[in-house]
């Protein structure tokens, strides 16, 4: 007769793996979790302090990068004094004629002192600058300091956005030593898919933000400026930086929308069937999110928008994958749009950096 009294064996994969604690027990590990996370927030913040001009100058890369465009089609030219740089004007086409600098759309000249007899005189030369013609379409912005705090506040700003991005890994970390104990080993391995593929969006997420949406919304925001009449050469220092950060982490957090939306279709709650259906209602979010998360004018609003429906796109047909029967024959198809998809992106890259040239009729 069997023994009733024995306890039945527990499975490996339902073991939450930690000891059973008491409600204070779990109480003064939360405590300690708590300082841990301080403790290294407070850390990681008192570094950026330290660096701030370093961090500063990683936050000003994009306004470096930004383009500036001139409407009309009047001639710019960049006018130094030897070493010194005294600004870029635009031409009447009384001027340009009367000046003589060519018909290129930007020209470099330099001024130098001349001897005419016992005068002297100021002479206007042209000079092949390629360097001084980049400079032209490059966006000229000083980040000033109005208030005599200013300078502390900006540092303090400095110190909490970078403090918060170095400590993220360790309070990752700390979290999850906290709450897998009462995970079972296979909700962890789950846990421990997704933090890194979601790390690695929120990461592509900001890049894709600073090295090629930040440029462009700096340049539409100061051509704005310049269409209003108004002046666009000083930014308050504290509200760039405020703007580019949350930017890039508006735009990290929305790069995350596939690892939301595939955990909800593991737990079935959705499915590829409604994700298929909801198109468009995603295009109507992603511009929503485009006009919350960047500035407000319809470029920035459209190259956000691009990309988060591309990557529900992408979480659709995974969703259809783990649908499929036979995930061989599912694998063939989505390696056969992948091949499709790289194609059309390269053809359009092509068109876009050559001007289209099979488009273009042969001159006669």
């Amino acid at each position: 007769m069997a023994d009733i009294s024995q306890e039945p064996e527990v499975d490996a994969e339902e073991d939450g793996g930690g000891p059973v604690k008491s409600f204070l027990e779990h109480l003064e590990d939360f405590r300690w979790l708590l300082i841990k996370c301080v403790v290294t927030t407070g850390l990681t913040m008192l570094i950026c302090l330290i660096g701030a001009n370093y961090v500063i100058a990683v936050i000003k890369y994009p306004l470096t990068q930004a383009k500036l465009r001139y409407p009309g089609t009047n001639q710019i030219v960049s006018v130094s004094f030897g070493t010194n740089h005294l600004g870029n004007y635009s031409l009447t086409p009384d001027q340009q004629q009367l000046l003589e600098t060519g018909t290129n759309r930007f020209a470099t000249v330099r001024i130098d002192p001349l001897r005419l007899g016992t005068n002297q005189v100021l002479g206007w030369q042209v000079t092949d600058d390629p360097a001084g013609i980049a400079d032209i379409e490059r966006m000229h912005v000083d980040l000033v300091n109005l208030s005599p705090a200013g300078g502390f506040f900006v540092a303090v700003q400095v110190a909490l956005y970078g403090g918060l991005l170095l400590a993220a890994p360790f309070l990752l970390y700390f979290i999850a030593d906290f709450v897998f104990p009462a995970l079972r080993i296979k909700e962890r391995k789950y846990v421990y898919r997704a933090l890194f593929v979601g790390g690695g969006l929120f990461l592509l997420g900001v890049s894709f933000c600073y090295f090629i949406l930040m440029p462009v919304a700096l340049m539409a925001s100061q051509m704005y400026s310049q269409w209003l009449g108004l002046g666009a050469l000083q930014w308050r220092a504290e509200e760039y930086i405020s703007f580019v950060c949350k930017f890039m982490l508006g735009m990290g957090l929305g790069f995350e929308l596939p690892v939301v939306i595939l955990t909800l279709v593991k737990i079935d709650v959705l499915s590829y069937g409604t994700l298929r259906k909801m198109w468009r209602y995603m295009i109507v979010i992603c511009l929503v999110l485009g006009a919350f998360l960047t500035t407000p004018e319809v470029i920035t609003q459209v190259l956000m928008a691009g990309p988060l429906y591309l990557l529900y796109e992408i979480t659709v047909w995974i969703a259809w994958y783990w649908e499929q029967p036979d995930r061989a024959k599912a694998r063939r198809a989505l390696f056969l749009l992948a091949l499709l998809a790289v194609l059309i992106a390269g053809l359009a890259w092509i068109g876009w950096h050559y001007g289209w040239p099979w488009l273009r009729r042969p001159s006669a």
